[in-house]
C-alpha cells in the first residue's frame, strides 16, 4: 500500500529540506510526498524541488495564502491513497515510519488514525523532554505492553478529552474518513483535538504502537505558546470542553461528558502555566488563565 504524505509549508526552508530528506530516507519505498507551499515569501524553494531527482515528490505552490487550516484541507482534497499522513514542515520521520504505520494498519484494518511512538526535538534537533510531554507519555497515552492499543468510540473520546496525548504532525489518517469529517470552525488553537474527538464520536478507531518512529520538533516561539501569552489557548479549550461535553451528553456518554466537564489535567496545564504568564503574558492572559483554573 502506497502511503501519500503531504506536507503543508510555511517555515523554514532549511527544516523543509531536513524533513524531506527524512522522507527519502524511509527504509520502506512504498510512498509518495507532496509539499504544499502556501505562498511563502522565498524564491528559491521551487528551485531546490527542481533540483530533486525523485518521482515520488511533488511540489505544488498555492495561487494564494490559505493559511494552516485550510491548506491541511487542501492536502485532503489532494488525497489518492487510503491512508494519508500530514505531516509538519519541521518534524523528521525515522526510516522505519512507513514500515511501522503500514504494520499498525495490516493489524488494525479499521483504525482511522493511527498514532506511532514519539519524541520530542527542539529547534536545533535535540531531544528534549518537557514537563507536558513527559505527561502526555507518560501520564495520559495508554500502556501498551509491547503490544498496539486500540481504542474505539467512547474510550478514544474519553481518553483525548481527558488530555490530548497524540501529536498532530505524526499522525496517518484513514483519506475517507477525514474526506467526510471536516475541521471545526472558529477553533484554530485546538483545531486538531476537536476533529480527533468528531472522529471518536461518529464510532472512530485509534491505533497506538509503541515503536518510536518519529520526531516531534517543539519551538519555544511556537504559535501555541504565543497564544497562551495573550489568552487565546485557555478561552478556546473552554469553550471546546463545554462543546465535548454537549456532544457526549447527547450520545449518553456518561464518562466522556464528566471527564469533559472536570477537565482536570487542561487546569493542572494552565496552573503550571501561569508563573510564566504572570511573568510575560498581559492582563487578559491572566484572566483567562485563572478562569480556566476556576471555572466550572
Amino acid at each position: 500500500m502506497t502511503l501519500e504524505i503531504f506536507c503543508p509549508f510555511w517555515g523554514d526552508p532549511e527544516l523543509l529540506f531536513e524533513t524531506v530528506e527524512s522522507v527519502r530516507a524511509q527504509r520502506n519505498p512504498d510512498w509518495r510526498l507532496i509539499v504544499i507551499d502556501d505562498c511563502y515569501p522565498d524564491d528559491t524553494v521551487a528551485g531546490r524541488f527542481a533540483a530533486i531527482e525523485d518521482d515520488r515528490i511533488t511540489y505544488v505552490r498555492n495561487e494564494k495564502n490559505l493559511g494552516i487550516t485550510e491548506n491541511y484541507r487542501e492536502a485532503i482534497r489532494r488525497a489518492t491513497t487510503p491512508y494519508i499522513a500530514i505531516l509538519g514542515c519541521d518534524d523528521l520521520l525515522h526510516p522505519g515510519y512507513v514500515d511501522a504505520v503500514l504494520r499498525t494498519i495490516a493489524e488494525v484494518p479499521a483504525a482511522d488514525v493511527i498514532q506511532p511512538g514519539v519524541v520530542v526535538i527542539d529547534e536545533h534537533g535535540t531531544v528534549i523532554s518537557p514537563l507536558v510531554d513527559r505527561v502526555k507519555q507518560g501520564l495520559l497515552a495508554p500502556s501498551t505492553h509491547g503490544a498496539t492499543a486500540v481504542l474505539t468510540g467512547q474510550d478514544m473520546a474519553t481518553s483525548l478529552i481527558r488530555g490530548d496525548w497524540l501529536y498532530w504532525p505524526s499522525l496517518t489518517f484513514r483519506t475517507e474518513t477525514l474526506k467526510r469529517i471536516d475541521f471545526r470552525e472558529g477553533l484554530p488553537i485546538i483545531q486538531d483535538l476537536a476533529l480527533l474527538m468528531d472522529i471518536a464520536f461518529d464510532g472512530g478507531t485509534l491505533a497506538y504502537t509503541h515503536e518510536v518512529v518519529f520526531s516531534y520538533r517543539r519551538h519555544g516561539s511556537s504559535a501555541s505558546q504565543k497564544t497562551l501569552m495573550d489568552g487565546r489557548r485557555f478561552r478556546d479549550e473552554r469553550a471546546y470542553y463545554r462543546t465535548a461535553r454537549g456532544l457526549a451528553a447527547a450520545k449518553g456518554w456518561k464518562r466522556t461528558a464528566r471527564v469533559a466537564r472536570v477537565r482536570i489535567m487542561s487546569r493542572l496545564h494552565a496552573v503550571t502555566e501561569l508563573p510564566g504568564i504572570i511573568r510575560h503574558g498581559n492582563g487578559a492572559a491572566l484572566k483567562s488563565t485563572l478562569a480556566h483554573i476556576f471555572a466550572g
